[in-house]
């Protein structure tokens, strides 16, 4: 068991706070939730933390407890203070949840701020320590607003308050995923930093040649265990199969095409840092604080980061398949939605942005672009239209489409759901693209590999078989999916493997530093 350690500045200030003001005012202390309304005089300094919102949460918390007081002895406080420093594990930082130092002989500002600490921790585990909306917004569907984690945290505080670890247990997300990548930052985290020099820039790297990096390359495959200890101290510049070999399982590891290959994205990802490497971990214990009920209900996730799908139940993994997702100027959307349908064999219409930035421009450089590409023009009540008779500098409220086919960019199927973006999920004729990595080509929606596949993990047999029959007919239709198919379209750049290791994913949105930033206190 750790020992219980209270940062000792801010425990004289609070011991001293508290004394001073029963001395001041030489009265008794009144009712704890009558205390409430004048925490400043009896209590300063107040941590920054109790906000009107945290002091409307202990009201709650007192009022359960017909004001009696939560904290019974010095051994209570003294299990709170092991789990709230066992919360370094979680990404979360102690000092951020300060105890007093002792109960005082008359229940007063020691207990108060002690359930506050409480409070505010379990809230933290809950649903997270950060703002999701203000960092990473994820819009959600009118019918699946996001749960509040305060009523969560106060029914778990008032159950277990007597056993500060179970409450904590209870509030801490049960996902998987979630567990697992704790486990993993708690490791690190007591381990000194691996250290490692950048490799230098130079000509792409095959198998079988020399290079003078080589040497470095390897000690740097041997610092996080791709490669053995001993292998680090050969000095010879081959690149032979051992050393390709564990190359290939670095790629793997860090969402890279594993072709053995040291190019220029291998490279960026080989010369991160150790301490940026794990405060990605921390960063995404955070992100699964804020996804974990959605996730734990979803029946399939989108990983934007990893430009991966992954079917779930009760937040474990069924089967996974490669996507490819909204490169940085045209973002694939984070939300939360229900798929309530299906459009079998689809036509295209042209988003407006697609439209306007790609389509427009190709076809005032080239009139024949439309009858190559098998489109048409329609007005916006789907009436053909001449495009010999469209001004395409002035076109006006027109839209194009495309059939569907062979050629069609959605493939024979497409999976909808409500959201504002005009996104789905679709299949695609570009399969090739499937190989490549990082996969981010798309204009927002999600182009899903092996869709038979998926559909074959989503609808019961007799179901799958009609919709089946009704793909080969070639005839674009609606087929209505009952149940809906809780969805969420996520972002999340680290999870740990079937081995236990982390496995990367890059940050091509660019929003794991600002939220780190956050974390730390400081400005995103």
């Amino acid at each position: 068991m750790r020992a219980f350690r209270i940062p000792l500045f801010c425990t004289a200030l609070l011991t001293l706070a508290c004394a001073s003001a029963a001395a001041e005012t030489n009265a008794p202390v009144p009712p704890l939730r009558l205390l409430l309304d004048d925490l400043p005089t009896r209590c300063a300094p107040l941590p920054a933390s109790l906000d009107a919102a945290a002091r409307a949460q202990l009201d709650a918390f007192y009022r359960q407890r017909d004001d009696r007081p939560a904290w019974r002895d010095q051994a209570h406080l003294a299990a709170l203070g092991e789990q709230l420093e066992q919360l370094a594990d979680d990404g979360l930082n102690p000092a951020d949840y300060t105890l007093p130092a002792r109960l005082e002989p008359a229940p007063g500002c020691a207990d108060l701020l002690a359930s506050h600490a409480y409070l505010q921790a379990l809230r933290h585990l809950a649903g997270g320590r950060l703002e999701q909306a203000r960092l990473e917004p994820l819009w959600r569907a009118e019918e699946l607003p996001r749960p509040d984690p305060a009523p969560k945290a106060l029914s778990i505080a008032l159950r277990e308050l007597a056993e500060p670890a179970r409450a904590f247990a209870a509030a801490r997300p049960a996902l998987p995923q979630y567990q697992a990548l704790r486990a993993l930052y708690a490791e690190q985290r007591q381990r000194p930093l691996p250290s490692w020099s950048a490799l230098a820039d130079g000509p792409l790297l095959r198998p079988g040649r020399s290079d003078p990096r080589v040497p470095a390359l390897r000690q740097r495959l041997a610092a996080e265990g791709y490669l053995p200890a001993t292998a680090a101290q050969r000095q010879d510049s081959l690149f032979d199969l051992e050393l390709v070999a564990a190359l290939e399982d670095f790629q793997r590891s860090h969402a890279l095409k594993p072709d053995g290959l040291l190019g220029p994205a291998s490279l960026a990802e080989l010369n991160v840092d150790a301490l940026t490497r794990r405060d990605q971990l921390r960063v995404n214990l955070e992100r699964l604080r804020w996804l974990a009920e959605d996730l734990a209900r979803a029946r399939l996730a989108i990983n934007v980061a990893a430009a991966e799908l992954l079917v779930l139940e009760d937040g474990r993994e069924l089967w996974r398949t490669r996507t490819q997702v909204g490169r940085p100027d045209r973002q694939t959307p984070l939300l939360v939605s229900q798929i309530d349908r299906l459009t079998l064999n689809p036509r295209w219409i042209v988003p407006p942005t697609i439209f306007r930035e790609d389509k427009l421009p190709a076809i005032r450089r080239d009139p024949g672009y439309l009858a190559r590409h098998q489109m048409n023009v329609e007005d916006r009540a789907g009436q053909r239209l001449d495009p010999a008779l469209i001004d395409w500098d002035n076109p006006g409220p027109i839209r194009l489409s495309q059939a569907a086919g062979p050629h069609n960019p959605l493939g024979r199927l497409a999976l909808r759901f409500p959201n504002p973006f005009a996104v789905y999920l679709h299949d695609t004729p570009s399969q090739l693209l499937f190989e490549k990595s990082p996969r981010f080509f798309s204009s927002g929606c999600v182009r899903v590999e092996a869709v038979d596949s998926l559909l074959a993990r989503l609808l019961p047999a007799e179901e799958l078989a009609e919709v089946e029959l009704r793909l080969a007919s070639g005839r674009t239709q609606e087929y209505r999916v009952r149940p809906k198919l809780p969805l969420l379209i996520g972002y999340w750049t680290v999870e740990v493997d079937d081995r236990g290791r982390a496995r990367y994913a890059p940050d091509i949105y660019q929003h794991d530093r600002r939220l780190l930033r956050a974390l730390l206190g400081l400005r995103p």
